[in-house]
């Protein structure tokens, strides 16, 4: 059964366009899923879907003259006069091909959409010679508001309403502790969801990490990740975790960088009218997903709370935190205008603290966002973000 993303619209819409279309993200978050569905859209036999990871179709793309690419797709009833689509699923596992692509794109009439599970990898596989030709799409593990969808329940809104909040607060309860992988998403037997995280983390480990990486010390990366996986929601310290790995920062802030550019960590910067104070300033922590963190780590159900409250806003605005000298903060604030502080359950104070704060920044609009029910015009509901 497909489940639909809210993403898939704005991939639907690519199909009729000339740009090669690139769909990222880390393992297991639903590409090939999309891609499969994307194949089935198109009203043309004019078609073919390969899978680049498996050697026997990969070698179409091995060829040394890409003419002869064209000529090998033959095979698979592709006719030249004609527009073609080419879906080429995990493409990561052929350093070559982004020559392939550009050549295949710049002389035949092709409409390209791809699949590649690293973003520190796919940034080399596409020079800046595919610049202007690609359009690249990040998927990520599923919003509070698909997670409903997968479960059969479609979000509604509107205006605050208990009977939802009562029907809804089951599943995010649900989705806190386990996340939104979509095949964990689907299990229903509990300790079944636990080995499906645990072969998620495996996946990437053994996989992405070890082949995409060049660390001679693949025991240590996995030694920070547990370390990070406890920290979430909190700001990063490099010379923190350089001290407890005993390893040099310049190590730390490499396996950082790599942690963060394959979809495993993201950082979010400290909000600044300065550009460059942001970027100077420290950053804090989510994982890819609350159910990874919550399976690697000891974590507490607040940082749980502000892990999946990170998960629902990541896709659509630009995200920033805010901190003080005096400890003041501001768990995030949105594209600049909007405060967001999150909290297991609102208090009036609550709400006078964050308006004086968010008074100084000049923001246009803020909330606390509340795992229990308020009815507080400045409390906007964890379920109904």
């Amino acid at each position: 059964m497909f489940y639909k993303r809210d993403i898939l619209p704005a991939l639907e819409k690519e199909l009729v366009k000339k740009e090669i279309t690139v769909i990222t993200g880390m393992r297991q978050v639903g590409k090939t899923t999309l891609l499969r569905h994307l194949y089935d859209q198109v009203d043309s036999a004019n078609k073919v879907m390969l899978d680049i990871g498996n050697p026997l179709q990969r070698n179409i793309f091995e060829e040394k003259n890409f003419d002869a690419i064209w000529n090998n797709l033959k095979e698979f009833e592709v006719i030249k006069d004609k527009k073609a689509y080419l879906f080429l699923d995990e493409i990561q596992n052929l350093p070559s091909i982004s020559q392939a692509i550009k050549y295949l794109y710049d002389h035949y009439n092709i409409k390209f959409v791809l699949t590649g599970s690293s973003s520190y990898y796919l940034k080399n596989l596409f020079p800046e010679s595919l610049a202007g030709r690609k359009i690249v799409f990040e998927i990520f593990p599923l919003t509070f508001r698909e997670f409903l969808r997968f479960n059969g329940i479609e979000k509604k809104t509107g205006e605050k309403n208990k009977i939802r909040y009562e029907l809804y607060k089951p599943y995010y309860l649900e989705y806190l502790e386990y996340g939104g992988f979509p095949s964990v998403v689907l299990e229903k037997d509990v300790q079944r969801k636990k080995l499906l995280l645990q072969e998620v983390f495996t996946s990437y480990f053994e996989i992405d990490a070890k082949n995409l990486s060049n660390f001679g010390d693949m025991a240590k990366l996995r030694s920070l990740i547990l370390l990070l996986a406890g920290r979430v929601s909190s700001k990063i310290e490099v010379a923190k975790l350089s001290s407890e790995l005993f390893s040099s920062r310049e190590t730390i802030y490499n396996y950082i960088s790599f942690l963060e550019k394959s979809y495993f960590i993201t950082l979010v910067p400290k909000f600044s009218k300065s550009i460059d104070r942001q970027a100077a300033g420290s950053k804090k922590l989510y994982f890819c997903d609350g159910g990874m963190t919550n399976m690697l780590g000891r974590v507490s159900e607040g940082q749980l709370l502000e892990q999946s409250v990170f998960q629902d806003l990541r896709a659509e605005h630009n995200l920033n935190y805010y901190s003080n000298q005096s400890g003041s903060e501001i768990d995030f604030i949105l594209d600049g205008r909007i405060g967001l502080e999150v909290k297991q359950s609102a208090s009036r104070r609550d709400i006078s603290n964050l308006e004086k704060k968010a008074e100084k920044l000049n923001l246009k609009e803020k909330y606390i966002v509340s795992l229990q029910y308020s009815n507080e015009k400045k409390v906007i509901l964890a379920t109904d973000l």
